[in-house]
């Protein structure tokens, strides 16, 4: 069976209309920033939204949100990095039949800050993989035999600019984590494929997301704003909706031959 979904393009001007009708998408991380948009960018185009954060106050902004738009979706609070509330969650969102798309977007730095090497412990280095990369790893792993059994699907995993260089925060687990993701993107992108499941990866510049990126962004200073500015191409940050039209892009049937791909999101750099 393969992956369709209904897309429209407008004849007369460059505007292409992307929609995943009847499709079952499950986001995580959806709270804020990246995965409430990308949540309610799916949401607005027809899809079956299953969000899910352990932020239950930020998941209900995001509902409230999607209601007002009218475009509703169903939020759930799930710890990825606990492999049976991820394989419930899968089991309660698919119906035991169907998963189309998968976005892997949970992550961060957990509220840490950057600190030499010799000062960081065993659980703050364990805490940022557990949620960056085993999470991601989790939720592949419960939707493979769906999407295997259907011949079709869709993975994207949020990455980030610190996972192809280094980090703005100076958080070595943050930097290692990231970078492993797209590790673990190429890998399953050639595991599944013969199934036709795509597995790709957005990696993310700055962007003001969420409350850990605001705290960043004040901490640079006018000055380092400004240097952080002139480093990139486009002499301007993106918002969260910049990444979420890059994971369309990637479920939608325009990447039906994509696959094992990193695409940097990040102005340019």
């Amino acid at each position: 069976m393969q992956f369709r979904p209904t897309i429209d393009l407008l004849c007369d001007g460059p505007a292409m209309n992307v929609r995943f009708d009847g499709q079952t998408v499950i986001v995580t991380g959806a709270a804020h920033g990246f995965g409430r948009a990308i949540s309610l960018a799916f949401a607005a185009r027809g899809a079956n939204v299953w969000a899910c954060d352990v932020n239950d106050a930020g998941l209900r902004e995001t509902e409230a949100l999607s209601a007002e738009r009218e475009a509703p979706l169903q939020v759930r609070t799930v710890d990825v990095s606990n492999r049976e509330a991820v394989q419930a969650l899968v089991k309660e969102a698919s119906g035991g039949e169907r998963v189309d798309v998968l976005v892997n977007n949970a992550g961060g730095v957990l509220g840490q800050v950057g600190r030499p090497l010799e000062q960081i412990g065993q659980d703050d280095w364990h805490a940022i993989f557990r949620v960056n990369l085993d999470g991601a790893f989790y939720f592949s792993q419960a939707v493979a035999p769906l999407m295997k059994a259907r011949g079709a699907g869709r993975i994207v995993n949020i990455s980030s600019g610190a996972g192809l260089g280094v980090s703005l925060t100076g958080i070595q687990a943050y930097a290692s984590a990231k970078a492993a993701q797209i590790g673990l993107t190429r890998q399953l992108a050639h595991e599944l494929g013969a199934w036709g499941i795509t597995v790709n990866n957005v990696a993310p510049g700055f962007v003001r997301s969420n409350p850990t990126t605001e705290r960043q962004w004040e901490s640079y200073g006018e000055e380092g704003q400004r240097r952080l500015i002139d480093n990139i191409a486009m002499k301007r940050l993106g918002s969260p909706d910049d990444i979420a039209h890059a994971v369309l892009f990637f479920a939608s049937e325009y990447a039906g031959w994509v696959t094992g791909q990193i695409l940097s999101v990040d102005g340019g750099k």
